[in-house]
């Protein structure tokens, strides 16, 4: 699998710039002459009108639920399943060693009530 990329944050980006844009002017890198520059103005994007809901929501929950269990499907067939070995052997190691924790577990358990019997009394 491909290593991931950050997306660089562009806030950061602009503030280097305008640092960069101070340092020039400050060193006299324009000629000599002062220069000022006034970061540039935040774009909004323009408004959309809400969207009108003509469509009944039992509908949309039908579709939005069909689309999910496609896109379930889809992924499921990417899944790399285990051949049946495999499987029977996971389990049995599972099995073993459930056994093994609960035999523990129930042997603490008689000692310590045993213990305790013997300290109360």
């Amino acid at each position: 699998m491909g290593r991931l990329q950050r997306k660089k944050d562009p806030k950061k980006k602009k503030a280097k710039a305008d640092q960069a844009q101070l340092a020039a002017a400050s060193s006299g890198a324009a000629g000599g002459a002062d220069v000022v520059r006034k970061p540039a103005a935040i774009q909004r994007r323009p408004q959309q009108p809400p969207r009108s809901v003509s469509v009944k929501k039992s509908d949309n929950f039908f579709e939005k639920s069909m689309q999910f269990l496609r896109e379930v499907k889809i992924e499921l067939k990417k899944v790399t399943w285990p051949s049946r070995k495999q499987a029977m052997g996971s389990t049995v190691v599972v099995i073993v060693l459930v056994m093994i924790i609960s035999a523990f577990l129930g042997l603490v358990d008689v000692i310590l009530n045993a213990l305790i019997r013997v300290v109360l009394q």
